[in-house]
């Protein structure tokens, strides 16, 4: 793992599109993972803003709520067609999200996997952080080799997102998600985190112990885990001098500076 710290929420998100942008410069087939969220909503204005050619590339996201029809606008199928699948060039039929209104969601779940493993994997999987830690929907006590599957939803993630629908109360409580297992499966991994708020959970997640408590920790795992936060994000972290000089001095990351 390797946390880069950014000077602002601009620059963070800045580069984490930088990235994005690269694979798919250097790799147009390639196969993203995708995350939603306010965290997320910058990211993909940048991206497409870059004009980049997306038309050969594949994309599955994290999760989906249960019960939402695809054009409800708080789905994330939704969601994620207002705020980058429509800007850019990508194929529709090539953006894969689970299916909220599947009738077995035991089938739908295993259906997803195959259809990441028939892709070749993912090439690179964008995160946010939840405030109990979470990435995707493997909230607390989520098994690290958990694959795609149901998730009942805590008190914390419905009163965080909740707030986005006209009513509150019609929030799902279950969600469809990737596993931790899964997303550990893929090549590369970017989480970004951003604002005072996510420091004391991003300084558990990143400098913490590994534990199903906080699914997020499992990144630690990773070969190849990027983490991009921003100065508020990053003040609890204790080795934060160290960070700053990963970026500054790291060759990987010249062409980025």
């Amino acid at each position: 793992m390797e946390v880069l710290i950014m000077p602002n929420r601009k620059a963070a998100t800045n580069l984490t599109a930088k990235l994005i942008a690269n694979k798919v410069k250097t790799k147009p087939s390639c196969v993203l993972g995708l995350a939603t969220g306010r965290t997320m909503e910058e990211v993909y204005d940048e991206l497409a803003a870059m004009k980049l050619d997306f038309s050969n590339c594949t994309t599955f996201n994290l999760d989906e709520y249960i019960g939402l029809e695809s054009t409800d606008k708080n789905s994330y199928r939704f969601y994620m067609n207002d705020h980058l699948f429509k800007k850019i060039n990508v194929k529709l039929y090539n953006t894969y999200l689970p299916n909220g209104m599947a009738k077995n969601m035991k089938e739908e779940c295993e259906k997803y996997e195959r259809l990441m493993a028939d892709h070749g994997g993912i090439d690179i999987q964008l995160l946010g952080l939840g405030k109990s830690g979470h990435i995707g929907f493997n909230e607390p006590l989520s098994s690290l080799f958990s694959r795609t599957r149901e998730k009942a939803l805590t008190h914390t993630t419905i009163e965080q997102n909740s707030p986005i629908f006209d009513k509150p109360e019609d929030m799902p409580k279950r969600a469809l998600t990737m596993g931790v297992g899964t997303i550990l499966e893929a090549k590369k991994i970017i989480m970004l985190a951003t604002g005072k708020d996510k420091a004391e959970i991003l300084a558990k997640a990143v400098e913490g112990p590994i534990t199903s408590m906080i699914s997020a920790t499992a990144l630690q795992l990773h070969p190849s885990c990027t983490v991009i936060v921003d100065e508020d994000a990053a003040s609890l972290l204790t080795e934060r001098e160290y960070y700053r000089w990963i970026f500054q001095n790291e060759p990987e990351w010249e062409a980025f500076r």
